[in-house]
């Protein structure tokens, strides 16, 4: 259920995306983030945040591995915020859940309710519809789950509108003291060499802070990545580029795949 503060809105990608069980969750979670690929820090740097994947944990898991251990790299935040897409309902602006208390497997996982305020009185409105069967967000739970255990999160969901808007939406309750992750696949259904030349060039574009460069055949949560790359620039943040890769590096064939980026946000030491 879900509507009220005291709501907690149910998994609904448990058993399909990754594991229902708690136990093999935890176990899948721990070997993907010990394996990572983790790009260290330069000198004076500080990780605020990462863009990071939303498949299924067998195709995207590795990669989504890669923003984590990095993410791992920034002090315990007093909050992060995790930015995904509304794949199944239509929104303009930002959608912050009603809900007061988000579940995994793993357990229940506090809504930032000081968080949700900061966004509400900036002009994001509260919506349950967009959150309801949405995996983009859900996914990255059980990772921060393991990163992060007892950190509050606040799951914002991110429709067409002005990303430079939104990024100033977003801003208040994203102080030094806290994280945000940024939830996309990148390009979909195309053969593995052609996957490959396009995420390439989208990474380039995130890299460069060119949000107009970004569209829905780039990334699937291209509205969410262009709100995150317009908070990294008005910030005066740098995005790095930690680890690219498609589904058929993974788990799959190469007619048809999707591709995976994960990137770093820096700035300036807290």
């Amino acid at each position: 259920m879900m509507g009220q503060g005291s709501a907690v809105r149910s998994p609904v990608a448990a058993g399909t995306f990754y594991p229902g069980s708690a136990d093999v969750l935890a176990g899948e979670v721990d070997e993907l983030l010990a394996t990572a690929r983790v790009e260290p820090l330069a000198g004076g740097e500080t990780v605020h945040g990462v863009v990071t994947p939303h498949a299924g944990y067998v195709y995207s898991g590795p990669i989504a591995a890669s923003a984590y251990g990095f993410l791992r790299l920034a002090p315990t935040p007093a909050r992060i915020i995790v930015l995904g897409p509304s794949h199944f309902e239509p929104l303009d602006g930002l959608a912050v859940t009603g809900a007061g208390t988000w579940r995994t497997p793993l357990g229940d996982l506090p809504i930032d309710h000081v968080g949700r305020e900061m966004l509400l009185d900036a002009g994001a409105t509260k919506a349950d519809a967009p959150h309801r069967s949405e995996h983009s967000i859900e996914v990255q739970l059980p990772f921060l789950q393991r990163c992060f255990p007892g950190v509050p999160v606040l799951p914002v969901a991110a429709g067409s509108g002005d990303p430079e808007a939104a990024a100033e939406t977003i801003a208040p309750a994203l102080a030094d003291d806290a994280l945000l992750v940024v939830s996309t696949d990148l390009s979909h259904y195309l053969d593995a060499a052609t996957a490959r030349r396009r995420d390439e060039r989208t990474a380039a574009s995130v890299e460069a802070l060119d949000l107009r460069a970004i569209d829905p055949h780039d990334a699937c949560g291209h509205e969410a990545l262009r709100v995150g790359m317009a908070w990294a620039q008005r910030r005066g943040y740098v995005i790095r580029l930690l680890d690219l890769r498609t589904s058929a590096d993974t788990a799959s064939d190469s007619d048809r795949v999707v591709g995976y980026g994960a990137f770093g946000i820096v700035g300036p030491g807290r």
